[in-house]
């Protein structure tokens, strides 16, 4: 998988801008503020329709404008894909693949595998369990259509039973009639939703262990866990016990919407023990892992973009990381940072070819 051009025309902070790339690495250098991270969203936006920082649309649009056109060329199993995503406002996004549109946004998902590594990404230790279910189903979903859809069609129900335990406490009502249908359609598609992740974390754990151990010599002992309450109890079941509760609160309080991700080093929670250092290692391995785990399933060498992949890793761990990037195993990459002369160094480290862009 390869993207040798990109266009951009109203796009965050660029009007009109054009780049051609190389077929390994490729880096984005220039002050703060400039465009590098949004050059990277660019690409991101085109392998999964939205962009990585911010899903609203409306607001990646260029200042003073009302639309804006990304446009990628890629090489796909030696075929040319162009893809083009517009957005209009007051009207829907569009993908196009080869001159021809999508009916729905996710038919596009899994084309071109791709795998980004943010500062951004420290959200998944900070914030709440949303985040990491997020990670998971991203994941999984570029190579399960199966899963994808099973997701979406879990979350129109799950509002739809949201709305009904209002409308009971709205007009002091009760239907279980009505409601039990809601349950067993939540009980199909979350007890597929449950298994399939499980499935998954089967196989991605040991590979995100392993690529810890190559980012940190193996000084530290890092731990992944999937915390689910489907684990021990049926989804019906669950809601016949919670039900008293889900009347009280208004909203569906048990189910595959509240499953999370224990992220641990040294037996302890990552977010209170660990370094910046060591969360920074816990979240490129967990992004590597997603890379090879992709890979995998995908038959094709992921697109891997590195927004500001030097910030907060000491030089030994930078060193590390791009020791590993030298091998094979890697395709296209995209990085970026503020430092030239610091990024051309770790990259002709890598004796790989490479272009500077600078903005």
């Amino acid at each position: 998988m390869q993207l040798q051009r990109l266009s951009l025309i109203n796009f965050k902070n660029f009007k009109s801008q054009e780049f051609e790339f190389d077929h390994k690495i490729n880096c984005f250098v220039g002050q703060n503020g400039i465009g590098k991270t949004n050059a990277l969203d660019a690409i991101y936006l085109l392998a999964f329709g939205k962009s990585y920082f911010n899903p609203i649309a409306s607001q990646n649009i260029h200042h003073d404008e009302n639309f804006f056109v990304v446009d990628g060329t890629f090489i796909k199993d030696q075929r040319t894909e162009k893809i083009i995503c517009s957005f209009k406002k007051s009207q829907k996004k569009l993908i196009k693949r080869n001159g021809k549109q999508y009916d729905k946004l996710s038919d596009h998902l899994g084309l071109i595998p791709l795998v980004i590594i943010s500062p951004s990404d420290r959200d998944l230790i900070t914030e709440g369990s949303e985040m990491r279910r997020k990670f998971i189903d991203s994941v999984i979903s570029q190579g399960n259509k199966i899963y994808l859809q099973n997701l979406i069609n879990y979350n129109k129900v799950l509002l739809q039973r949201n709305a009904l335990l209002k409308y009971f406490a709205l007009n002091n009502t009760f239907n279980q009639d009505t409601l039990s249908v809601y349950d067993d359609q939540l009980q199909q598609y979350g007890t597929e939703i449950h298994l399939v992740r499980k499935n998954f974390l089967e196989k991605f754990i040991p590979i995100f262990k392993e690529r810890y151990m190559d980012i940190s010599s193996g000084k530290e002992t890092v731990g992944l866990t999937y915390q689910s309450q489907l684990e021990n109890k049926e989804l019906g079941q669950l809601f016949k016990e919670y039900l008293n509760k889900d009347k009280a609160l208004q909203y569906t309080s048990v189910g595959t919407h509240k499953d999370d991700l224990i992220f641990e080093i040294d037996g302890h929670p990552i977010k209170k023990f660990g370094s910046q250092g060591q969360q920074k290692s816990y979240l490129v391995a967990l992004k590597l892992a997603q890379f090879d785990f992709t890979k995998q399933q995908s038959g094709q060498t992921p697109i891997l973009l590195l927004d500001d992949i030097f910030d907060k890793l000491d030089e030994k761990r930078v060193s590390q990381i791009i020791h590993l990037v030298n091998k094979d195993s890697f395709g296209q990459i995209f990085i970026s940072d503020t430092h030239r002369e610091r990024t051309e160094n770790v990259v002709k480290q890598a004796e790989q070819s490479y272009r500077m862009i600078e903005l």
